[in-house]
């Protein structure tokens, strides 16, 4: 069996990291997948046979590309543009396109084999992918940001569609960005589909598509609570990041009678005593939307404190959400939570706790939801808009409600089926990766070698 000879986890990795220099964010995912898959598949020889591992870990395809346009000030600017496709074993690859300038190869390798599981968690049929540039539409007016993603969307075209690959936003890409994307690539294929999700409700996009990310995070960590015999009423909460995954979390956990007490940007975070209630979240969501100011300004609307550059994580609650960003919460940072005494962690952001945090939560039986099962609800929504483009209709709010809260309470499921442990406590790490592996390996194996 000279090709499927078994390797242990550091022969793997050793191997990822020699043919992927430099890459540590993708390192970091795949490692996190890895250290729980190699133990599932240890007795399982097809897995070995068909090195199955170590295919979804080569993505599909990278497509790097020039993005040319001009600013106001009619000077030629360029950017880099991206597209990872990871895999499709289980449909159209579907992930979100990054604006940002932290934006590189190795962020949006990990953001596709992410989106892999993550997409294979909600049941249903899409594949893994990422994409972007390291374009920054902060201080851009609307005309550079439509130059910008029309340039942008003339290169992408020809790799996009709606049986091929669908991307939707992210960090740096909402509505606006979105419609100038859409409005370009209908403009160059003369084609109206489903390419793009997140689109307005005008032109094809689906109810809650916004509030998905968030309400699903706070669904997640609702799950866990009541799996352990607790409750989200009455818990204080931390939250990190002040854009619409982190907003629409603190309206669920107020639905839900918690109190979010922090949020931030790239600024600082606010710490308020009294609770970023309904009236507090619309001035911060006017504030962060409309008039694109600073999360300061909330703290001196309101009275509350203002910590500059600096994270969250060490007021003390009794559940943190962290809906920033990759890697916001370090190793220190979870040793400084685990000791204020906070119970759960459900991960809004992708991948924003550090490896080395995650093992500190998992060691003091701390409930930690992984981004790939607790943000899940922003692509099943987007699943959804697809199907929903498809068919020529909408469905009604309150349907696309009760959908995004059982595929939530599917993926608690299937992460407890398989991260139960002899003495109860569930890693949701461990069921997440495992889960999710199973689906696309499966696929991948009935296609033979592909």
């Amino acid at each position: 069996m000279a090709v499927s000879d078994h390797v242990n986890l550091d022969e793997f990795m050793t191997g990822l990291r020699r043919r992927n220099p430099g890459e540590t964010e993708f390192h970091q995912a795949v490692y996190e997948v890895a250290a729980n898959v190699f133990d599932f598949i240890a007795d399982k020889e097809i897995y070995h046979e068909m090195q199955i591992l170590r295919r979804i870990a080569e993505p599909d395809r990278i497509i790097s590309f020039r993005v040319c346009w001009e600013d106001d000030n009619g000077n030629i600017r360029v950017n880099r543009g991206y597209r990872v496709q990871n895999n499709n074993s289980i449909g159209p690859y579907k992930g979100g396109l990054r604006f940002h300038p932290s934006v590189n190869q190795s962020i949006l390798k990990f953001l596709a084999f992410e989106q892999t599981f993550k997409n294979s968690l909600t049941g249903l049929p899409m594949g893994g992918g990422k994409g972007g540039s390291d374009f920054n539409p902060k201080g851009k007016s609307n005309n550079e940001v439509m130059r910008f993603c029309q340039s942008f969307m003339t290169e992408l075209h020809r790799h996009v569609g709606e049986d091929t690959d669908v991307p939707a936003g992210d960090i740096g890409v909402g509505a606006r960005e979105i419609g100038y994307l859409f409005g370009q690539w209908k403009r160059l294929t003369n084609k109206f589909t489903g390419t793009l999700t997140g689109k307005g409700r005008e032109y094809g996009g689906s109810p809650i598509r916004t509030e998905a990310t968030g309400y699903g995070t706070v669904y997640m960590l609702q799950d866990m609570l009541q799996q352990a015999g607790e409750d989200l009423e009455g818990k204080t909460c931390l939250v990190s990041g002040s854009g619409n995954v982190a907003t629409y979390a603190i309206e669920k956990i107020n639905h839900l009678g918690g109190k979010a007490v922090t949020a931030s940007d790239s600024s600082g975070f606010v710490y308020d005593a009294h609770g970023i209630d309904t009236e507090r979240l619309a001035f911060l969501m006017e504030l962060k939307n409309v008039r694109r100011g600073r999360i300061e300004e909330y703290a001196k609307e309101f009275g509350a404190e203002f910590y500059a550059g600096e994270r969250p994580w060490r007021v003390a609650a009794d559940v943190a959400l962290p809906c920033a960003t990759q890697n916001e919460i370090s190793t220190a940072e979870a040793q400084t939570m685990i000791g204020n005494g906070i119970k759960a962690v459900s991960e809004g952001a992708n991948m924003p706790t550090e490896q080395e945090g995650i093992h500190e939560f998992t060691n003091a039986k701390v409930l930690f939801a992984p981004s790939k099962a607790a943000n899940a609800g922003g692509v099943a929504i987007s699943g959804l808009e697809m199907s929903q483009n498809s068919a020529r209709i909408t469905w009604k709010e309150q349907e696309l409600q009760d959908l995004l809260r059982n595929i939530m309470g599917d993926i608690h499921t299937s992460c407890v089926e398989y991260g139960k442990g002899e003495d109860g406590y569930i890693d949701y790490v461990k069921g997440a990766n495992i889960a999710g592996f199973i689906k696309v390996a499966d696929a991948m194996i009935a296609y033979g070698v592909v």
